[in-house]
């Protein structure tokens, strides 16, 4: 018989508790991959758009044309956004020629820092779920192996000579719950971390650049105050 068919044997010979643990960690581990391909193809488009912006942003672009083909996009996320919503507070709280410089650059880092915020809860969608099934998965499938141990012993109990095959199916039954259990633990853990660093590393990256185009736009209202 082969290791497939063992496997599915053992699963369809299993209690019904322990069978709703194993497809509960089934069901948990492809969520968490799809998870998985889902945030590595989100955080490769913001890193990708983050260096494609900072390029076009430092290359000397006017501000205004920058600000007007960047807005007239259908969808607008990730640095951007933060540009953008920057921008636009900017230009408004200029327009008015009521406030004072430092108060115009104020608000206007005020802006980017709501779209900042905004940007970080979308870029950690679904990171709470993997770390969440990291952390209980092996508990789930301990508690299925515990039962499923215990349910084997209690049927021996009523048997007056134990044999090791008698007791070896019961106690394989348990264990898959265990290998399952790390089996859908381990690779969210992995995703978890490896997408929270680089989640930070673009916060950090859109924190800069919003610092730099706050003493941008301070410097373009100091001219501007003195001519």
């Amino acid at each position: 018989m082969s290791a497939e068919l063992s496997f599915f044997d053992l699963f369809l010979e299993a209690s019904l508790l322990v069978q709703l643990v194993m497809l509960t960690l089934l069901g948990f581990s492809i969520a968490c991959w799809t998870m998985i391909f889902q945030r590595r193809k989100v955080l490769m488009a913001a890193r990708s758009q983050l260096q494609t912006f900072e390029d076009k942003f430092w290359s000397g672009a006017d501000l205004s044309k920058l600000y007007s083909e960047v807005s007239a996009k259908e969808h607008v996320d990730g640095i951007e956004n933060l540009f953008v919503s920057g921008f636009r507070e900017f230009a408004r709280l200029r327009k008015t020629h009521a406030y004072a410089p430092q108060v115009i650059v104020d608000g206007t880092h005020r802006a980017m820092r709501v779209a900042l915020s905004r940007e970080v809860d979308s870029l950690e969608t679904h990171l709470p779920f993997m770390a969440t099934v990291g952390s209980i998965s092996p508990y789930i499938g301990l508690f299925g192996t515990v039962w499923g141990i215990m349910n084997s012993f209690i049927a021996l109990g009523a048997v007056e000579q134990a044999t090791l095959a008698m007791v070896a199916p019961g106690i394989a039954e348990a264990l898959i719950a265990t290998a399952m259990g790390l089996f859908a633990a381990i690779p969210a853990v992995m995703a978890f971390n490896r997408f929270s660093h680089n989640v930070e590393k673009l916060e950090n990256s859109y924190g800069n650049f919003m610092e730099e185009f706050s003493s941008i736009l301070q410097r373009q209202t100091a001219t501007e105050q003195h001519s």
